[in-house]
């Protein structure tokens, strides 16, 4: 398996990607299935042999399934994505049939634990090995195995439906120019009005959220956020019905009572239950903060709609701007003129190589489209490891922001390489933007850090996935040290931010986040319940509740903001494909994330001691251990609940 570097295409012709994406599935696919037929065969006195063909089997089957997601979403030609969702599809179809081949399960049953008592990797591999099959249901009889079998292939299908939909589903508004009064004045060149003296607004994030942001006319702010709102639908609601639908079946096929509970059993959260627990225990604590944060929104707005008795959905990003401008001193569009794209692209490597020992050296080798840029990361006279970074919008693109890893590494076979997916301006950026982008790369230095063990179920980000978040969190606080902004945050005239702007933007961003935590515990529990409501409409002998008539129920019953009439936010929640029921881990990571932190010294976030003990007992280590170990290693204790509750307090 061993390459010196990833053989795209030269050329930026669709018909040579096309071939390419053929070629590299089938020859990874080839791979996997070669070293499988090893495995049934291999001699069982020698465990730890049997375990490295299944492991490297496993990675030739990821670096397929992982070229598919990957293209599937960024490559600007539709015939090369619809290739590369099918390649993808291929690899968990076949992972699917060897989860279910009772063969293959007894060769693992047949080992002997007490051969790997010295090697505590390969023994800690050996029992994740066989909870997968048994958590696939391998022990079913045929016609079930069968049955899951096509359980599995669907959900994949649906997932890649779901994610392709609310891709592909970009919406629009047209406004005569004076109706964008207050928005920055390079957005405003970047968007001229048209031969019908009309300006296009997309529900891409470099439209929509400084549109939501600044825009003075009420009317645009209210039809952007419906278009944003209703992307999806109403397209993607069966899709997500029978989703949700058949991880219910799957899960209770193989002995849980529920998807929720499946899907949390090899988790840090542990049990289904536990989800909802944490969730009102974060919406609790964010009970007090919440109500303060709407009093001081609602004043505000009151000064323009005196009879108001609650804020509308699609003012409060608009208000809370007004909040922070005119009681905290902070202009945003001020702001953005210190954050021009290349730099801040520039200050990140520049940021995070000191902070972790590393380089970041440009490559010259073939890219899916032109705005992508390629670098190698070293570490001393080492590659590490490879980054694209793909993040402007385009059409037929991923609309969010995420890491896709496109080769997980194994030491001395086969190096990562992570692609930052992202839609960022290419222009000036909010500084929430900025934030995003150092959040992704968190997860981009897991990637690759992680990656140079003994085994690709260990590599990078394969730890319990609410553990997943937690550095990337922790690295935007990088991006909020005034120190560290005034390094490559610059204005036209080359002037640094100012320190006690940033103190200024600390404190504003402060305000708000009661709002947030509760808009995160809706999201939360709209990922858990319309989960766990398959479970409890069978048990009663009725349909599952209607989703849009839960989204609302939920939404009051957690969410800061009202319900915005005759949307479907459901429709592009895209983390109920890959998140499922737990979209809690984003708060789970944060609490965990905010006790990371709390061991550097804020006055000397780049202590090279602090950081270097993190970045080898965290991020290099991956999945070798379970997350609560690898925190428990760096801070010199469990983590715990206090450093989030003093930051959500304060």
């Amino acid at each position: 398996m061993t390459r010196a570097t990833l053989a795209l295409p030269a050329t930026a012709d669709a018909d040579a990607w096309a071939s390419w994406v053929g070629e590299r599935a089938a020859s990874e696919l080839a791979a996997a299935r070669n070293l499988v037929r090893q495995v049934r065969d291999a001699d069982t006195a020698d465990p730890r042999s049997v375990l490295v063909l299944w492991d490297r089997a496993a990675g030739h089957l990821g670096n397929a399934a992982a070229m598919g997601s990957l293209l599937g979403n960024v490559h600007p030609d539709y015939s090369v994505r619809d290739l590369a969702d099918g390649a993808e599809q291929d690899a968990h179809r076949l992972a699917t049939e060897w989860s279910l081949d009772r063969g293959l399960y007894e060769v693992f049953a047949a080992l002997d634990d007490a051969a790997l008592v010295d090697d505590p990797l390969a023994s800690r591999l050996l029992a994740k090995v066989r909870r997968d099959f048994q958590r696939s249901g391998v022990d079913r009889d045929d016609a079930t195995r069968a049955r899951l079998s096509e359980v599995q292939e669907r959900i994949t299908e649906l997932d890649q439906e779901f994610g392709k939909a609310v891709r592909d589903d970009v919406r629009t508004i047209r406004v005569t120019p004076e109706r964008l009064a207050g928005l920055p004045q390079d957005w405003l060149e970047a968007h001229p009005a048209d031969e019908d003296g009309l300006v296009t607004v997309t529900t891409d994030y470099p439209d929509a959220v400084p549109t939501r942001m600044f825009a003075r006319d009420q009317g645009v702010r209210r039809d952007i956020s419906v278009a944003f709102l209703e992307r999806g639908w109403p397209h993607t609601e069966p899709l997500l019905t029978e989703m949700f639908a058949l991880r219910h079946e799957l899960a209770t096929t193989v002995g849980f009572p529920d998807w929720p509970s499946y899907d949390a059993d090899v988790k840090m959260i542990g049990t289904g239950g536990a989800i909802p627990a944490f969730i009102d225990r974060i919406a609790a604590a964010a009970q007090g903060p919440m109500e303060r944060d709407l009093a001081v929104l609602l004043e505000r707005y009151r000064a323009d709609f005196p009879d108001a008795e609650g804020i509308e959905s699609y003012d409060a990003i608009h208000y809370q701007e007004l909040v922070r401008a005119e009681q905290y001193d902070v202009d945003s569009q001020r702001v953005r003129t210190y954050f021009e794209f290349a730099k801040v692209r520039q200050g990140l490597l520049e940021v995070t190589g000191r902070l972790f020992g590393l380089e970041y050296r440009p490559l010259d080798v073939p890219v899916w489209h032109e705005e992508v840029t390629a670098y190698e990361v070293v570490a001393g006279d080492r590659v590490l490891g490879r980054i694209f970074l793909d993040l402007h919008p385009r059409e037929g693109k991923y609309k969010h922001a995420a890491q896709f890893a496109l080769t997980d590494g194994v030491a001395g076979e086969q190096l990562p390489e992570g692609v930052l997916v992202c839609n960022f301006s290419r222009g000036l950026m909010e500084h929430d933007h900025v934030t995003t982008l150092f959040h992704e790369f968190g997860h981009m230095l897991h990637h690759v850090l992680g990656g140079h063990g003994d085994w690709y179920r260990f590599a990078g980000v394969a730890t319990e996935w609410d553990f997943v978040e937690a550095p990337s969190q922790m690295l935007e606080e990088w991006a909020w040290d005034a120190e560290v902004l005034r390094s490559f945050a610059t204005d036209a005239a080359g002037e640094p931010i100012p320190a006690d702007l940033v103190a200024r933007m600390r404190a504003a961003d402060d305000y708000g986040k009661g709002i947030y935590a509760r808009t995160q515990m809706f999201y939360a529990a709209m990922s858990y319940w319309f989960h766990r409501d398959p479970a409890d409409a069978a048990a009663s002998g009725t349909q599952p509740r209607d989703l849009t008539e839960r989204m609302v129920e939920l939404q009051g019953r957690y969410a800061a903001l009202p319900y915005l009439e005759g949307t479907h936010m459901f429709a592009s929640f895209g983390h109920l494909g890959g998140y499922s029921s737990a979209y809690y881990t984003y708060m789970w990571s944060l609490v965990i994330a905010k006790d990371l932190f709390s061991a550097f010294d804020e006055d000397d976030l780049f202590d090279a001691e602090v950081a270097g003990r993190y970045r080898d007992r965290v991020l290099a280590r991956g999945g070798e251990d379970d997350a609560a170990n690898l925190v428990a290693d760096f801070l010199g204790r469990p983590y715990s609940f206090d450093a989030y509750a003093a930051w959500l307090a304060r």
